[in-house]
């Protein structure tokens, strides 16, 4: 590949942010360069003095293959770390493929780390998850806890379904990666907003690695599942709420027209002046929720044309089938209050539409990932 290689090998430098790390990093650097694995970037998030002789022989291993120990204080956290090291492969490593991040915890072996070597040269403008086999048995609680709900937050908010949101095992292509400098977020939240970023835009390969954890009792994380959680949470909230206020304002929009078109067409139509407002209105406020949708919420590169046409179809079909769904429950149910009927349908329909409109009306196409299927389904 041309201006990507080294010693007549792809250039994939392989990226550790560190944090107060034990024998175990030193272990897995060992271990990587016993495979002539490297160049590693390491940096040192901001751990106290007492760590320094572990990062000493860290550096010491690592230089072996050109690699470069990243230092500073305080501890910035994880997305800092990882958008550093970013910064210094764009800066100082123009012709790599990209990098690949992994954990300094020991949970990511050189074999592992190795499968998405082998995965990355051949999807090289994928996202290449490590995912995890999640079996409440073997691993910590609030690790299977903690990803097994955000794989099905996620998968709703992001429309792409990714089978281990928390992975720190990633290939991440060089273009992608130097986007990923200027993404927002600082600590773990950082990952998810990666995963939010490649969704529609980027094509994901998941390969398979193992859960490695020393003992359920005994294993180490710097992850808190409360504070870190709620930056996680509020990342995928925030792109719901946007959802929300782009329906709500269309709402708005559209009381505020149909008054406005009913004062203009009264005296014109009298006969059908209501009939004229509602539809004028409806109109321009749909247009208007569709714009937004298109733009802020989604962050669609569909085509325009394309998507507007879903959109009014996907309209027509919600419609319908509020419509119909209220009249066979009233039906069903004679005695039921049809306004808290409608209430109830409609607010099922909207989270339906949500999820319809992510995958499909707003989704541009792209390539698939490795076996074939669409990363977005």
């Amino acid at each position: 590949m041309e201006n990507k290689e080294i010693n007549n090998q792809v250039l994939i430098p392989i990226v550790i942010p560190s944090y107060e790390p034990d024998d175990r990093l030193i272990a897995l650097l060992n271990d990587l360069d016993a495979k002539e694995m490297g160049p590693v970037i390491i940096v040192n998030d901001g751990s106290s003095e007492e760590y320094d002789h572990i990062f000493d022989q860290a550096e010491a291993i690592i230089a072996k293959r050109g690699g470069m120990l990243i230092s500073y204080r305080p501890n910035k956290g994880k997305g800092r770390a990882l958008k550093t090291a970013f910064s210094y492969i764009a800066e100082n490593m123009p012709g790599a493929l990209g990098c690949v991040t992994a954990d300094s915890d020991g949970q990511h072996t050189p074999e592992c780390i190795n499968k998405i070597f082998d995965a990355f040269r051949e999807h090289p403008d994928d996202l290449i998850m490590g995912v995890r086999e999640f079996n409440k048995k073997d691993i910590p609680w609030k690790s299977w806890f903690g990803n097994t709900v955000t794989i099905k937050v996620f998968s709703y908010v992001a429309g792409m379904k990714v089978n281990d949101t928390q992975s720190g095992l990633r290939g991440i292509p060089f273009r992608f990666m130097k986007e990923l400098i200027d993404c927002k977020g600082e600590r773990f939240e950082f990952e998810t907003r990666m995963l939010l970023e490649c969704a529609g835009r980027y094509g994901l390969t998941e390969i398979p690695i193992k859960t490695v954890y020393e003992s359920k009792e005994n294993h180490q994380t710097h992850f808190r599942p409360v504070a870190d959680s709620i930056r996680i949470y509020k990342i995928l909230g925030k792109k719901f709420f946007l959802y929300v206020f782009a329906s709500l304002s269309s709402f708005v929009i559209d009381i505020i027209l149909f008054h406005l078109f009913t004062l203009l067409f009264k005296d014109t139509f009298p006969a059908m002046y209501i009939t004229y407002a509602t539809v004028s209105a409806r109109v321009i406020s749909a247009v208007y929720n569709y714009f937004i949708n298109y733009k802020v919420v989604f962050k669609s590169r569909a085509s325009k044309a394309v998507s507007l046409t879903k959109y009014a179809l996907l309209a027509v079909i919600q419609m319908s089938l509020s419509a119909g769904t209220v009249s066979l429950i009233v039906f069903l149910l004679p005695n039921v209050w049809e306004t808290l009927v409608k209430a109830i349908v409609d607010t099922l329909l909207f989270f339906i539409s949500y999820s319809v409109q992510q995958r499909l009306v707003f989704r541009a196409p792209k390539n698939g990932n490795s076996n074939g299927k669409d990363p977005q389904k």
